[in-house]
């Protein structure tokens, strides 16, 4: 059993998260900055005189290897030390479990998770790649999936890194069922050796098995003389597009692998759309009913709570500036626009330099790095880019500024990218191509306006209670969602049921509500209206919406309008509306108790909405809500 320490270094010990081949995983608090955090700790007195330097001297390397990534995909290492009894690595604390705990507990993932999965790993990887870190030992049990469904690479403990002299050309480091052929025969590793693994865990998902299995020696002699089965055999959902990406990912020859993680993540979408999408049809216009509710008791069936084994990253080395820079001294208003075209970013520089300060690039990694280290008020991107798509831009954006407001400017209309930009980004407004000037220097001045009085707040974001007592509102003609959304989160808030908008207006005079679900489908105009209402006057309850809905027009418009916090196409996946509503009951907790975050989701008035008949009807029923249930301000 182990004695728990009180402290390590300056950090104060609350208990143990798990344990591993080295040593322990504690629980700490940093008490300066009020910070949790988790602390990988090895003992020393539990190593040889032999063991001990070379353990040492490789743990201090881990430090080294992540200290010089910084990325919302990667774990994040904020300190490392070292003294008589104990050498620690000091890393942020992630609410979650590894994604060999979710592949052993779950009876398989749907196509369009893997490909939120797959992407943001190799969004991860792929940072580190550019900063010259190889990982080494990709698997299950070092990728953690948050408690949102975003995913943290961790344990970098076997990394390479350029100049290290820890590993060598002849060493076997890694885990058997996901190293590539080189990693068997000790051959020199480069970036195509995770990029295999990352296949592998593809692979893995998608099918529900590995490409080998069998012990050691068995893995090994498939890896290096044997071709895996064809994964669209395994899984007939699966394009034969998607044989020919994961074949690629692991090829026998590295040279004949993807190049890069972004080559491998960009035919991994096409393979994954092509899968969602073999004919081009329209998706199905309702879920199978009897597999939702069962999807659902399972992904709510409860489970103990899991251990984690975090390794971490820290600050990156200083990238080049050359295109964007910052005079600290001036205080007002910061804008941060990344386009491809020149002749864009000299427009709309031109609109807006006599007013703001505007920084201006065509490349979105250097925008995020700088995003990092300076405080931007408004970030605007577009959203086609060749380097990295204007939604993914601003989804990272918001990981790293939170308080940055945010707009995609675009004149291409891909709805699965709108959506993409609720889902991941939370964008302020979508703008089209060609814009309106007079339009666009209202909404950045909104915009700024709002980042300036929110730029300085500290506001932790509120712990979801086992019960809370503002509910979940199913706004729908059909009552499955209602009984899904019931067997999901019924334990912890009611959840209600309105077949109409009387019923629902109802429903919210007489109770809390948090979150509003509803299909945009059932009574279009009302719904449409009461969302945009709701919003203008009561922009702490937060609304999800289920449809079949194709019209790209419409998802702008709720975005302008009505804010949506998170869309959900139909047949619904049951994991996602579960993170949806969570993420949106956590939220509303931040808001009750810091009112103020609610500035930075001032919608347009929809005036003619307001005047219309049942405009007058909505506003009577929900406008004196906020000070009902809420607290005005």
């Amino acid at each position: 059993m182990t004695t728990l320490p009180e402290k390590i270094g300056k950090y104060e010990i609350q208990g143990i998260l798990g344990r591993g081949g080295m040593g322990v995983v504690y629980k700490g608090y940093d008490r300066g900055i009020a910070r949790n955090v988790a602390i990988k700790a090895i003992s020393k007195a539990m190593l040889d005189n032999d063991e001990l330097k070379h353990v040492v001297a490789r743990f201090r390397h881990e430090a080294q290897a992540v200290g010089r990534l910084v990325h919302p995909r990667i774990v994040q290492i904020y300190d490392y030390g070292e003294d008589d009894q104990v050498a620690y690595i000091v890393m942020e604390l992630v609410n979650g479990k590894p994604l060999s705990e979710h592949l052993a507990q779950e009876s398989g993932y749907e196509v369009r998770e893997v490909g939120e999965i797959i992407r943001q790993l190799l969004d991860g990887v792929g940072h580190a790649h550019a900063e010259h870190v190889i990982h080494r030992d990709i698997k299950p049990s070092n990728i953690l999936v948050n408690s949102d469904g975003r995913i943290k690479l961790n344990d970098f403990g076997i990394a390479r890194i350029e100049a290290s002299n820890l590993t060598q050309v002849g060493d076997v480091l890694g885990t058997p069922h996901y190293m590539a052929p080189e990693q068997f025969l000790g051959a020199e590793i480069d970036t195509q050796a995770d990029l295999y693994s990352v296949g592998v865990i593809a692979y893995e998902l998608l099918t529900g098995r590995k490409p080998f299995t069998g012990n050691t020696a068995a893995v090994m002699q498939a890896v290096l003389n044997q071709e895996p089965e064809l994964p669209s055999h395994l899984q007939s959902k699966l394009s034969p597009l998607m044989d020919k990406v994961l074949l690629k990912a692991l090829a026998k020859k590295a040279t004949n692998r993807f190049r890069s993680a972004h080559e491998f993540a960009e035919a991994f979408r096409e393979a994954i759309n092509a899968s969602l999408n073999p004919t081009g049809a329209a998706p199905a216009s309702g879920p199978d009913t009897s597999a939702l509710m069962n999807a659902a008791r399972m992904i709510n069936t409860p489970v103990l709570d899991p251990t984690l084994t975090p390794s971490g990253e820290s600050p990156s080395a200083s990238s080049d500036d050359s295109a964007i820079s910052l005079d600290t001294g001036v205080k007002k208003g910061r804008l941060l626009i990344i386009d491809d075209e020149e002749r864009i970013l000299t427009a709309l520089k031109s609109l807006f330099r006599n007013r703001y300060h505007v920084f201006a690039t065509t490349d979105g990694n250097k925008a995020l790095d700088f995003l990092r280290r300076y405080q931007m008020h408004v970030v605007i991107s577009d959203q086609r880019m060749p380097i990295m798509t204007g939604v993914e831009l601003l989804r990272q954006s918001r990981d790293i500024s939170p308080r940055s407001v945010r707009i995609l400017l675009t004149g291409y209309s891909d709805l699965a990218s709108i959506v993409g930009s609720i889902n991941d980004g939370e964008i302020y407004r979508f703008i089209s191509k060609p814009w309106d000037n007079t339009e666009l220097q209202k909404i950045v001045a909104e915009g700024v306006t709002i980042a300036l009085e929110l730029a300085n707040t500290k506001t932790a974001v509120a712990e979801l209670p086992e019960k809370m007592d503002a509910g979940v509102l199913v706004i729908d003609k059909d009552e499955e969602i209602h009984r899904v959304a019931r067997e999901l989160v019924g334990k912890r808030c009611p959840v209600h049921y309105a077949a109409d908008l009387d019923g629902a207006l109802a429903v919210m005079q007489s109770h809390e509500v948090a979150v509003v679900i509803t299909d945009i489908e059932a009574g279009y105009d009302q719904v449409m209206a009461m969302l945009k209402i709701l919003k203008q006057e009561n922009p702490q309850i937060l609304t999800i919406v289920v449809t079949t809905a194709s019209d790209s027009e419409l998802v702008i418009e709720l975005i302008n309008q009505a804010q949506i916090f998170r869309f959900l196409n139909k047949p619904v996946n049951v994991r996602l509306l579960k993170s949806h509503v969570e993420a949106a009951q956590q939220r509303y907790l931040t808001y009750k108790q810091s009112p103020e975050l609610l500035d930075a989701h001032r919608v347009q008035r929809a005036e003619g909405v307001r005047a219309s008949s049942i405009g007058m009807r909505v506003l009577d029923g929900i406008k004196s809500l906020r000070g009902k249930w809420f607290g005005g301000r």
